[in-house]
């Protein structure tokens, strides 16, 4: 009575419910397989039978008759012959072999590297990458065992600090500078999905594409990064300091509470400027040993009243732009 209590399984098979899941125990509790039954495995699957904890075979996509004809291996496990008939037991996991997209990493912390320009500096990434279960045998012996269910959740963190841990390697021996690597992040990805391919091969994946998204430096040391770029930018300090100095004197000429309403008048103003811009100058032209008897004497210039321009006390016309002086 016992033997026609049990409940025989004629076709198995399984369908996602949704994204995520790597591996799925099919339910064989309390049933057994029917001799002659089908095995289904869709194209973004592979199959595994696993007896008396062995693993017996590995199927791909298609449909199979389960027999003693089909099951090779699990018949010599068994000691089965031609002639078996009889329902038998075994464990079915499934394994889904389509891509997980979209899966995120970055570095919780910053990584130090020796950069040519700057030295060491502390680095910052991020981006995303995507893999697929391309050897299910080494996957079940190695990561998802016996358990019922395992998805890309339980593996993300492994996944994660294993790529953080190569990025070191990987920037290490690259010959990229910090200021090149954002003009090169398609190479620094292709570098890093070289030194992972081992790594993800060895748990039966296969790393399909890993993307580098930004690459950057902490915040106080973008500051000081932004800071030079700015002196750059700016150049000539004392040309500079001229062009501010001219702009500047319409605006306090025209103000009462400015330069002009204080009594000095547009004449103490240029003065003003002038003597600012003479200070700067000789800041940075004076020879290295610091004596301020090289420096131009400021008697024997002014500044333009149109462009701001230094020119010849007297001259009548700027020869930069042009214009009439008083």
């Amino acid at each position: 009575m016992s033997f026609f209590s049990k409940q025989f399984i004629d076709v198995i098979q399984w369908t996602e419910s949704g994204d995520g899941t790597l591996a799925y125990r099919y339910p064989m509790e309390d049933m057994e397989i029917q001799n002659g039954g089908k095995l289904t495995v869709r194209d973004s699957q592979m199959a595994v039978f696993v007896n008396e904890g062995r693993i017996a075979d590995v199927f791909g996509p298609g449909l199979y008759t389960l027999s003693t004809n089909t099951l090779p291996i699990l018949t010599y496990l068994m000691n089965w012959d031609k002639a078996f008939k009889s329902p038998f037991k075994s464990d079915v996991y499934y394994f889904s072999s389509r891509l997980q997209i979209d899966r995120k990493w970055g570095t919780a912390t910053p990584i130090t590297i020796r950069d040519k320009e700057f030295g060491a500096v502390r680095i910052r990434a991020y981006g995303i990458y995507s893999y697929r279960i391309s050897d299910p045998r080494a996957f079940y012996e190695k990561i998802s065992g016996t358990r019922a269910v395992y998805t890309v959740n339980d593996l993300d963190g492994q996944l994660r600090n294993t790529i953080v841990g190569r990025m070191t390697n990987a920037f290490a021996s690259s010959t990229l500078d910090f200021l090149d690597m954002a003009a090169n992040q398609s190479r620094m990805a292709e570098l890093l999905r070289t030194e992972l391919g081992p790594v993800f091969s060895a748990l039966g994946l296969t790393l399909d594409t890993f993307v580098v998204e930004n690459v950057s430096l902490p915040d106080e040391l973008q500051k000081m990064l932004d800071q030079r770029i700015s002196m750059n930018m700016l150049g000539d300090m004392g040309r500079y300091t001229q062009f501010q100095a001219a702009q500047s004197l319409p605006i306090a000429a025209a103000n009462e509470g400015g330069v002009a309403g204080m009594g000095v008048g547009l004449g103490a103003g240029l003065a003003m400027g002038q003597q600012m811009a003479n200070a700067m100058s000789a800041a940075t032209q004076a020879p290295a040993g610091g004596s301020a008897a090289a420096a131009k004497p400021a008697g024997d210039t002014k500044f333009c009243t149109n462009c701001g321009h230094s020119i010849a006390r007297a001259a009548k016309f700027c020869p930069e732009c042009g214009g009439a002086q008083q």
